[in-house]
């Protein structure tokens, strides 16, 4: 399966397990071959033909030992940031004689901080959400998920054993916006705040979802890229909000791109609780000027509050950059509505 399908297979949706967003494995049956860490890694892995280690093939991923008796391996990962699970890729790239014949994946939700103990032990704990299934070698192995529950952890089980490049679980996040005062000042567009980006003109060399990660940009390939727009027109990004807000200041952050920045952007907001991408793309959708059309630097955070115009509530902004290039981060600041 091309990367390109699994955008397409979970499109708007966040890898909620990202090591960038705070996911990490926190402990499995068995990793002799290959370190259970690598299963949240950027990329697919790659394979490197003549490199080996003092336990056997240098592999990138995750690799149990052959188990020679009953049960099967398991690794626990815990999520960046709460979150309800819609689909599952399972990759099983570069492991052709070695892959798992089955997968299943289980999920649960502790409160506070949970002994990695208490999540081995307790069988109780635990919901499946992915039956039992067959994987292929060599591949992206995607599966939906049904449901809607909030999760912490999941249990990545596999039968009985082998390797598996990299482990990704797509869905929304879910924070618990009960606990957030209502005159905070948040950021209401960050993929840890539940903000998804479901729809973008184009993103030939970045992907639209770099916008609301986490930190600012590591290169030019961490932020969201249009190609070079030959014709009329201007570029544009829709996010929708983690939780319906009041905007009071935005960030328009062009990190590392110095000869393809924007020269301009202004900002669009509307209210559509409801509202799919289709429905954001029709002409019946009255967007409100936030920020009017403004000049932009490259390679420089930009903040914007005195420009902005008077905020009323917005479940979705549209960020408009003209006529196109690179936009590394995009904040919204702004209180719960």
């Amino acid at each position: 399966m091309d990367p390109a399908n699994t955008s397409v297979a979970f499109e708007g949706l966040i890898d909620l397990i990202s090591e960038r967003i705070g996911g990490k494995t926190i402990a499995a049956s068995d990793d002799f071959f290959a370190p259970k860490e690598n299963l949240l890694k950027r990329g697919r892995g790659e394979f490197l033909p003549g490199k080996y280690t003092d336990r056997g093939k240098w592999m990138d991923g995750w690799e149990t030992r052959r188990r020679r008796g009953p049960g099967h391996d398991w690794c626990i990962i815990e999520l960046g940031v709460k979150g309800s699970i819609h689909g599952v890729d399972i990759d099983t790239n570069h492991f052709l004689g070695n892959h798992p014949m089955y997968a299943s994946v289980d999920a649960c939700h502790l409160q506070g901080s949970a002994a990695t103990r208490k999540l081995q032990e307790s069988s109780n704990s635990w919901t499946e959400i992915l039956p039992r299934s067959p994987l292929k070698p060599g591949a992206q192995n995607l599966f939906p998920v049904g449901g809607r529950d909030r999760w912490t952890h999941l249990r990545l089980n596999i039968y009985p054993d082998g390797g598996v490049a990299r482990f990704r679980a797509y869905g929304v996040a879910l924070p618990d916006w009960d606990s957030v005062s209502r005159t905070a000042l948040i950021d209401l567009a960050a993929v840890v705040n539940g903000g998804t980006v479901p729809a973008a003109s184009d993103m030939f060399f970045g992907s639209k979802e770099n916008l609301i990660m986490p930190g600012r940009s590591e290169s030019m390939s961490d932020g969201w890229e249009t190609r070079r727009r030959r014709g009329p027109g201007h570029d544009w990004a829709i996010i929708r909000l983690g939780h319906s807000g009041l905007i009071r200041k935005i960030e328009v952050d062009t990190n590392h791109f110095k000869g393809n920045s924007p020269e301009r952007c202004s900002l669009e907001i509307c209210h559509e609780p409801a509202g799919g991408v289709d429905a954001l793309s029709s002409p019946d959708i009255r967007w409100k000027e936030l920020l009017p059309e403004t000049k932009l630097s490259p390679h420089k955070r930009h903040v914007f509050a005195q420009q902005l115009r008077k905020p009323s509530p917005a479940t979705h902004v549209r960020l408009n950059i003209f006529p196109d290039g690179g936009v590394s981060r995009l904040r919204i600041w702004g209180t719960l509505a």
